[in-house]
C-alpha cells in the first residue's frame, strides 16, 4: 500500500493511476456492508473488480433491494465466481488490495487452509502470496473455536481481520450509519481518506 495518495480528487498510486481493489461479497449476512463498500470506493475514484458469489446473490435478493445486476454495475469491472482464468488470478496481474466484505466463514476456512476452489479464494491466495493488503470482514455470531483458529491463522499470514461489528459511540440515527462505520473502517485500512462515519471524540 505504499505509495498511494489519499482522497480528495480520487485514490491514486504515485504514478498517477488509479488504486484497483477486488471486492468480493460472499454468502454470509450483511450484503449491504459489501455493496456499500463498492459504493465508496467508487465516490473515491478507486477502481474495482467485483467477484459476487452465487450465495452472494441469493442472500442479495434476501436482504436488500439490489439485484444482481446493479451491484455489478457499481463495479470497474467484475468476474464470476467460477472463472479461474481471470487476471485477479495470477501474481503477475497486479491489483493494490482485496477485500472479502462480508466473508462467510466456508470462505475464511478455504483461504486459511489454502484452498483456491473458486476465484475469491484464488485472489485471496494471490493477495496473500504476494504481500497485499488483504481485509477480511467476517459476519457470524457466535463463532466456534473453529472460526476463531481460521481468523487467527489469517491474521498471522498477513490479513487484516476488521469484523462487522459496529461501534455506538457516534449515536448512530439509522442502519446506514451503521453500514458506514465498518466501511469506514475499511477504508481505514486500505489507506483511502474518508469521513463517512464520525469517529471517536469528534
Amino acid at each position: 500500500m505504499d505509495g498511494v495518495q489519499g482522497a480528495g480528487c480520487g485514490v491514486r498510486r504515485n504514478d498517477g493511476s488509479p488504486l484497483h481493489v477486488v471486492v468480493a461479497i460472499t454468502g454470509a449476512s450483511g450484503i449491504a456492508y459489501g455493496v456499500r463498500l463498492l459504493e465508496a470506493l467508487k465516490e473515491a475514484g478507486a477502481g474495482t473488480s467485483l467477484v459476487l458469489s452465487e450465495d452472494g446473490e441469493k442472500v442479495l435478493k434476501l436482504e436488500t433491494d439490489w439485484t444482481p445486476a446493479g451491484v455489478r454495475k457499481l463495479s470497474t469491472r467484475n468476474y464470476s465466481n467460477n472463472n479461474m482464468a481471470a487476471p485477479i488470478a495470477s501474481g503477475s496481474r497486479p491489483f493494490d488490495a482485496m477485500v472479502v466484505c462480508p466473508c462467510s466463514m466456508s470462505t475464511a476456512a478455504k483461504i486459511a487452509a489454502g484452498i483456491s476452489d473458486n476465484l475469491i479464494t484464488r485472489a485471496a491466495s494471490v493477495a496473500l502470496k504476494e504481500r497485499r493488503r488483504l481485509v477480511i470482514v467476517p459476519r457470524e455470531t457466535p463463532m466456534s473455536a473453529i472460526h476463531l483458529r481460521n481468523l487467527a491463522t489469517l491474521a498471522e499470514a498477513g490479513a487484516v481481520i476488521l469484523p462487522a461489528a459496529p461501534a455506538f459511540y457516534g449515536r448512530p440515527g439509522k442502519l446506514g450509519d451503521l453500514v458506514d462505520f465498518i466501511v469506514g473502517r475499511v477504508l481505514d485500512s486500505l489507506g483511502i481518506e474518508n469521513k463517512i462515519y464520525r469517529r471517536w471524540a469528534e
